[in-house]
């Protein structure tokens, strides 16, 4: 009876590449099925998997032809080969992501959505219409007031979450009128922010989430660590008056990004009263650039 042996990677390709290697058996004589195709997550940190697929061993023969490759050389046998290694990295988004599927009820189709703030219209970021507390990272419209019960349910989500991400971090509460915001205070801010903020944008998504499953009206959540939102709220606007400065002197179009929804959002806000300048987001996806275009000027007549 042939045993078998599983393997794991990033995608299919890369977890039969690996078999391969570890049995000295070329790809296409590999006898294989595919047990998970895998999944990116969201955004990367949590509900990540790995593709999985499990590999029948060659029987063993009498004359070991089994058991050498197409060159005639003698393969490695199967019996002793090690499972195959899973990193720290690697532990640790599974034990993100079974954090959130059994102890909140979030399964692996919960998939991502675009971020909610792209369905307020960028144009509508350059009217006087808009309120200038919209650049604060909102991920919902609506004024909803948050009951005690969904406050401390988001609160306890989010700790159990960095936990497993950072140590010595602790979670304070501001409730305001329309929405909760989370102040993440310790640990490795590095960590929870990521690079551009992804990592914490997947945190806020997440908590967002839980808080609202079983929620009848949507609860807007906001997460910042450490002020990292004001901070970069302030930075962006300081980079925005300079690239509207440049294009306002030079006449032609600066491009800033690529940027989320949330940044761009931000900048929109800080050129809207720039006579000189106008914005407009530019590409696909969810990283998107925006440019900041010279206004014509008006013919004097």
């Amino acid at each position: 009876m042939s045993s078998s042996l599983e393997f794991e990677a990033k995608a299919v390709d890369k977890a039969v590449r690996k078999a391969s290697e570890t049995l000295n058996i070329p790809e296409e004589e590999l006898k294989y099925s595919v047990i998970s195709y895998g999944s990116s997550g969201i955004f990367g940190l949590v509900g990540v998997k790995k593709a999985k697929i499990c590999v029948t061993l060659p029987d063993k023969r009498k004359d070991g032809s089994a058991n050498r490759n197409r060159n005639g050389k003698a393969r490695k046998s199967g019996k002793n080969v090690p499972a195959p290694h899973i990193s720290e990295e690697e532990s640790q988004d599974d034990i993100v992501s079974s954090l959130v599927q059994e102890a909140f009820g979030l399964s692996a189709e919960d998939k991502p959505e675009p971020n909610v703030a792209e369905s307020v219209p960028e144009d509508a970021a350059t009217e006087d219409s808009v309120p200038e507390d919209a650049a604060a990272g909102d991920t919902v419209s609506g004024n909803v007031v948050a009951d005690e019960g969904l406050v401390q349910l988001g609160k306890e989500a989010l700790q159990r979450i960095i936990d497993f991400i950072t140590t010595d971090a602790t979670v304070q509460v501001e409730q305001r009128d329309d929405r909760i915001r989370f102040n993440v205070e310790g640990g490795n801010a590095g960590i929870l922010i990521g690079k551009r903020g992804q990592t914490l944008e997947a945190i806020q998504y997440l908590v967002e989430k839980i808080v609202n499953k079983s929620n009848g009206q949507r609860v807007r959540i906001q997460v910042d660590v450490e002020g990292y939102l004001d901070n970069r709220k302030a930075n962006l606007e300081s980079l925005a008056k300079r690239f509207a400065e440049k294009t306002g002197s030079s006449g032609k179009p600066s491009t800033m990004g690529p940027m989320n929804a949330h940044d761009r959002r931000i900048v929109h806000l800080a050129l809207k009263d720039d006579n000189r300048v106008r914005t407009q987001s530019v590409g696909e996806g969810f990283y998107r650039k925006l440019v900041i275009f010279p206004k014509k000027k008006k013919r004097s007549t």
